[in-house]
Parts: C-alpha cells; sequence; structure tokens
C-alpha cells in the first residue's frame, strides 16, 4: 500500500521522528483555512502516489494567503503522471539549509534490509545513482541484528553529511529503521530530510509503501487500503479480495498463484499474444471464487477471449471444474474461454468439464497449445 505524503508523515511522527505541522485538505476553501489556522508562510503540495511532483508544479511555496487561493486552485485538478490530484497537504514552511536522502528497503537478493544515505537529497536517488554514485552510503542490516547506534554512526559518517547534521541525522535514522520494521513497511523514504538553519534535522518528505498483508498486525491500516487508487477493474478485484493488476492486453488471465500467474501472462506474450490483466485466484477456485474473478475479467472491454490456467496442489482439480461450469451459469460471459487443468484430480476435473465443451469452452492439455489457442481467439 503506497501512502500519500501526509500519510507519511503521520506514520513516522508515531515514531518520534520529527515533522512539520500540516492539514490535509480537498477543495480551495479548506486550504485557506487549514493556512489560516497554521499561519503563513506554508507550502501548498499535491497529495498523489507519484514522484516528481515539483516539476510538475505540484508543489507551491506561499507566502500570504492570497498566494494560498492561488495556489490551491492551480493545484487541485492538476495531471501528474496519470495521478489526478484530489488533496492537498498544506504544511507549515520550512528554513533549509542543506538537503539529505535517506532510506530503507529490502535487498533481496542479499537478504537483508538495505539503507541509503546521500547528502545530495531533493533529487531522486536514482539519478544521484547514474550521475554521481559515490555520494551514496549504504548500510545491509541483518534483520535478526537491526540496526544498532554504532553501526548508524559509522553509517552517517561514510556519507560524509556536516558535523551540524550528524547527532540528528542518527536519532532520526534509527527510529526510521524501527518504523520500516516495525510498521511492516516494503519501503521508506525521506526525500529531503534538511538541515534547518537552525542546525535541526527535520523530515521534509515522506513516501511509505506497505505490506499489504500485514494488515492483520496492525487494524489501523484500513485507513491506508481505503485511499489507494485503484481504477474500476482493480476496485472490483480487491473487493472480492482477487490479487489483481490490470495490464493493456487482450487476453485475460486467471490462474492459482502468483508464480504461475506471471508465467502465464509471460507465455501468452511468447506466443505472440498480450495478457489483460494478472489475476491471482490463490489455493481456492469455488464457484464463488471462480464467479467473482470471471465478472472482472468479462468487464474489462479489451478482452477478447480468457486463458484459465489451473496447476492443482492442494487445490483440486474437480474442484476447479464444478466451480467454473457454475460461474458460467451466473456469469454471462462474452468472451470465448480456454482452460489448461493439470495437477491433483486433473482427469477428473477435464471429465467434468468435457459435456460443456464447445466453441466458447475450450479445454487445452499444455500451458504452452492453451495460451497459442487463446491469442489466436483472441484475434
Amino acid at each position: 500500500m503506497d501512502l500519500f505524503e501526509h500519510q507519511g508523515k503521520e506514520f513516522f511522527a508515531q515514531y518520534g521522528m520529527p515533522v512539520s505541522a500540516g492539514e490535509a485538505v480537498f477543495s480551495v476553501d479548506e486550504a485557506v483555512a487549514a493556512a489560516g489556522r497554521l499561519g503563513t508562510p506554508v507550502m501548498v503540495k499535491a497529495q498523489v502516489h507519484a514522484g516528481g511532483r515539483g516539476k510538475a508544479g505540484g508543489v507551491k511555496f506561499a507566502a500570504d494567503i492570497d498566494a494560498v487561493r492561488e495556489h490551491a486552485g492551480n493545484i487541485l485538478g492538476l495531471d501528474i503522471k496519470g495521478h489526478i490530484v484530489k488533496r492537498l497537504w498544506i504544511e507549515e514552511a520550512s528554513d533549509i539549509a542543506e538537503e539529505y536522502y535517506a532510506s530503507f528497503t529490502l535487498d533481496r537478493s542479499a537478504k537483508t534490509h538495505l539503507g541509503m544515505l546521500s547528502k545530495e537529497g531533493g533529487i531522486e536517488i536514482e539519478t544521484v545513482a547514474v550521475e554521481n554514485p559515490d555520494a551514496i552510503a549504504k548500510i545491509w542490516v541483518d534483520p535478526v541484528d537491526g540496526l544498532t547506534e554504532a553501526a548508524c554512526r559509522q553509517w552517517v559518517l561514510e556519507a560524509e553529511l556536516p558535523e551540524a547534521a550528524i547527532e540528528g541525522t542518527i536519532d532520526i535514522l534509527l527510529k526510521l529503521y524501527i518504523a520500516y520494521t516495525e510498521g511492516d513497511a516494503d519501503m521508506v523514504e525521506i526525500n529531503p530530510l534538511i538541515l534547518t538553519s537552525a542546525g535541526k534535522v527535520h523530515v521534509l518528505d515522506a513516501k511509505v509503501t506497505l505490506d499489504a498483508n500485514s494488515e492483520y498486525r496492525h487494524p489501523d491500516y484500513q485507513q491506508y487500503d481505503e485511499t489507494q487508487v485503484r481504477d474500476e477493474r482493480e476496485a472490483a478485484a480487491h473487493a472480492h479480495g482477487l490479487q489483481y493488476v490490470g495490464l493493456d492486453g487482450t487476453v485475460g488471465v486467471i490462474a492459482n498463484g502468483a508464480g504461475l500467474a506471471m508465467s502465464t501472462v509471460d507465455v501468452v506474450n511468447q506466443v505472440g499474444g498480450r495478457a489483460a490483466n494478472f489475476l491471482d485466484i490463490g489455493g481456492g477456485a469455488n464457484a464463488d471464487l471462480m464467479s467473482a474473478a470471471l465478472q472482472v475479467i468479462n468487464n474489462d472491454p479489451s478482452v477478447k477471449s480468457i486463458f484459465i490456467n489451473i496447476f492443482g496442489g492442494i487445490t483440486r482439480g474437480d474442484v476447479v471444474a464444478e466451480g467454473i461450469i457454475e460461474s458460467m451459469k451466473r456469469v454471462k460471459i462474452d468472451s470465448p474461454i480456454v482452460i489448461r487443468l493439470d495437477g491433483t484430480n486433473a482427469e477428473d476435473g477435464r471429465r467434468l468439464l468435457e459435456p460443456e465443451l464447445g466453441d466458447d469452452l475450450v479445454l487445452e492439455d499444455t500451458m504452452l497449445s492453451a495460451a497459442r489457442r487463446a491469442v489466436e481467439l483472441a484475434k
């Protein structure tokens, strides 16, 4: 789950990190009222799940209320990398002396947490990595050992931050690591982390991605789930608990398991087609789940054929077949369906499907032949 900036700052504040006072608003009048309570000058900041807001005109300094009104009116409704601005963050302006970058994420290849710190903040870390990679100090943290103060201090010294920023940065990084691990985050980023003219280190921006699978440990994360930006297809799939990602092809994909779903998307591309989606129904394939999956895909006008790819492990092929047959009675399908069914009780499942086969329901023996048939039908 991607958090808006103001949600990220509220998240960081729970772990004791210093953030600027501000208010989230949804209209020009609300922006003006918030600025009146905070006191000018303020920053008027677009809240979208995308970077590059400043370059797109989504972050503006407002010296007075008239400027707040002008900037809020210009930013609301702005298109930033395909994201339409519907909310703003009105924040007390900060006196910036220097800008840094700090983040934690998972280094999957090393199987450890990766921290990155740079004295070149305020710009995208990818740009720093290309233009001046030596400006990024990295630390790999064993999840068992955690981040010690001694290791953190050495990391900050390697980043060559000025003396005035060292202690404040160490304090924030230790808290950032705790927020990252205890908060079940996939990534936490502060860009920029600033040093004020008064010598204080301060969080000026927040980018946070939380692991949605950890929501059962954090009931309050429901508030973040409700603000996720999803298109109509993704929203419908999410309502049924389906793992769905919309793509731009014509072959609808249903598979059981994320790995198989990704492989199915790949094999459709391999045989000359394009997948319309990634949809993982998980370990269950009963009539309710299959009906929901087919309905989501069927509502996508770009879908011209549907490829159901099931490999039964714990999932039984006969149960899958019964689910498909029942779901087709519930949902009027506009596109032909190609099924590949293998694994546990697959032969029983195929026998159940045989009386239903025809032009609109095709059974193939292999994943590759099924992909080819689905792509042909989509044409």
